[in-house]
């Protein structure tokens, strides 16, 4: 049976995949708001709600987590400023969900396809494109957007009651998908056993998260955050699933969001399992996941990127240059208000025209986001890459537009790009 795997609001205690007590604070950044909690102007003299946002990781399964829980209805509320469809990069990959799913499971035409926190639907948009009927579950009113564009969506949270009700309006699933959401739920639980009885025997639960190995290793410090309440490793999710009679078959290491881990999880006990599997549980044991000193090396290193970042800013202020900052994805809020770059060291964070998150002002710190515009016609002297994870193709954009700062990457080592 498995353990209580819905979270309460509030501090967690234990282990969220094994329920161990056995866990090691890794880092302690501090009490921040919610990443997405970006205020209006009128907003900016009320109080904030701040959280506190430890990382720790489980010595028995190697699960990374954070040990607080804030309510999900504060972090995924209907106005939620976040679009998976206006950014070309991030369209192909998440479409590669739906070929690489679609390659390792021969499903029939008119397969129902579904995807939990499915945002605009471009996921999804690339399942419809190659046969399968589709439906999508988002809490926000994103779910508007995606329905406008021909993708059946429901605006709701996932659970197992909604499932019940799915099951018996469309049928069961062939596959479902949960990308960059299965890391967010505090229902975990439920999202489990909804899963399980809407998907047929044999079909196949398709899973996106960030990838703890690539956490380390690119000193990613800045994609820990409240929405992110667990860090997966290989080994944590096959002691997740196991509990609910699934089987991981397959796994897959991809570069999305500056890298993740896509999970292949059939329903079912005993289904073969490939060798990418056993190769990767080996990796992660090689690479130290399993005990402490790895953990103890990335704090050491995020704290030095955190200073020399810090110390660049205040040394270009310093001699009267202007510094600041591209692209305010959720991260943002993390690595800026834990470096401590204030609008006196960041006047402003420019944003494409497209962007949800226009006119609106970064939780904590309030630095003000606005369209790059504005960057571009005053060529400050450096930019601070917030979506240093795509650095290369939105560079590469800005340089097409004008764009002649040089860009500073904040991870996993600061330096100026040569790009």
């Amino acid at each position: 049976m498995p353990i209580e795997h819905d979270l309460a609001v509030g501090k967690i205690n234990c282990c969220q995949v094994c329920g161990s007590t056995n866990l090691q604070l890794v880092v302690d950044l501090g009490h921040q708001a919610p990443c997405d909690s970006l205020l209006w102007k009128h907003q900016l003299d009320e109080p904030e709600k701040t959280y506190p946002l430890r990382f720790l990781v489980c010595e028995d399964c190697s699960l990374g987590q954070i040990d607080y829980a804030v309510a999900p209805e504060e972090l995924f509320f209907p106005d939620y400023p976040y679009r998976s469809g206006i950014t070309a990069t991030l369209v192909d990959k998440l479409s590669k969900t739906a070929v690489s799913t679609l390659t390792r499971f021969k499903f029939p035409e008119n397969t129902l396809v579904m995807d939990i926190g499915s945002n605009d639907g471009t996921v999804l948009s690339a399942f419809k494109e190659r046969g399968m009927r589709v439906l999508g579950v988002e809490a926000t009113n994103i779910a508007k957007i995606a329905n406008e564009n021909g993708i059946e969506t429901l605006q709701a949270f996932f659970n197992e009651e909604l499932a019940t009700k799915v099951r018996k309006s469309h049928g069961a699933a062939g596959a479902i998908c949960a990308t960059n959401v299965f890391a967010h739920v505090a229902g975990l639980g439920s999202i489990m056993r909804g899963v399980s009885e809407l998907l047929e025997y044999g079909g196949v639960f398709v899973t996106e998260s960030h990838y703890l190995l690539d956490l380390l290793n690119t000193v990613q410090y800045d994609s820990i955050y409240h929405e992110h309440l667990r860090y997966y490793t290989l080994k944590s999710l096959i002691a997740l699933f196991d509990q609910y009679n699934f089987t991981v078959t397959d796994v897959e290491r991809i570069d999305n969001y500056g890298g993740s881990i896509r999970v292949f999880a059939v329903k079912g006990v005993g289904h073969p399992v490939s060798a990418a599997v056993r190769d990767l549980l080996k990796e992660e044991e090689e690479a130290g996941l399993y005990g402490m000193e790895v953990y103890r090396e990335f704090a050491n290193k995020l704290l030095n990127a955190r200073r020399d970042l810090l110390a660049l800013v205040i040394q270009a202020h310093t001699e009267g240059k202007k510094v600041v900052g591209i692209g305010c994805p959720g991260r943002a809020s993390t690595l800026m208000n834990f470096t401590g770059l204030a609008p006196d060291l960041v006047p402003y964070i420019a944003e494409q025209s497209t962007s949800l998150k226009l006119d609106l002002y970064l939780p904590g710190l309030h630095v003000p986001i606005i369209d790059e515009k504005k960057m571009l016609d005053e060529q400050p002297d450096y930019a601070i890459m917030l979506s240093w994870h795509y650095a290369k193709p939105i560079t590469a954009k800005l340089r097409e537009k004008g764009l002649q700062s040089k860009v500073i990457l904040p991870l996993p080592e600061v330096k100026i790009s040569d790009f």
